[in-house]
């Protein structure tokens, strides 16, 4: 059994690297695609070079109890259109650290590459790793999953 478990989630999208990569560094664009189908982002406060630290929100729907939940990501290393990597933690609305939920590390390491194709194209896969078991793993790459649904829409718009 492995120490750790990771999410590994890909995607091609039918638009350049240029604005896939503008997904992730635009405030309009986090907010149209983080969160899973039916939650809304009110707060994409983003501090997009490597040492900050964006503050991102997500409201769930009212029928999952309507309440706010954030995230900090604090970027590693940006390499503009081919790679992005941050650490990712739970935080308050002020952005102070709360408990991650069980089996979520306190710093969830994100690692995301942008390949563009000689199509137009680009291939993104995001890595997160350290997952202590695999039902938080699961959880979170379902999560991914419908993130990168919303941005398949948001990119084909």
């Amino acid at each position: 059994m492995p120490d750790s478990y990771n999410v590994v989630s890909t995607r091609t999208f039918t638009a350049p690297a240029e604005e896939v990569w503008r997904a992730w560094q635009d405030p309009e664009h986090v907010k149209r695609w983080w969160g899973p189908h039916g939650f809304t982002v009110p707060v994409a406060d983003l501090d997009f070079r490597v040492g900050g630290t964006s503050l991102v929100g997500m409201r769930a729907p009212a029928e999952y109890g309507g309440q706010d939940m954030f995230n900090t990501w604090t970027y590693r290393r940006i390499e503009p259109t081919s790679l992005l990597e941050f650490d990712l933690a739970f935080t308050d609305a002020s952005g102070t650290r709360v408990a991650s939920p069980p089996g979520v590390p306190d710093d969830v390491r994100h690692v995301i590459t942008f390949v563009p194709g000689t199509d137009g194209r680009t291939l993104l896969t995001v890595t997160e790793f350290g997952y202590a078991d695999e039902q938080a793993r699961d959880l979170s790459k379902a999560g991914l999953e419908q993130c990168l649904d919303k941005m398949t829409d948001l990119l084909a718009s």
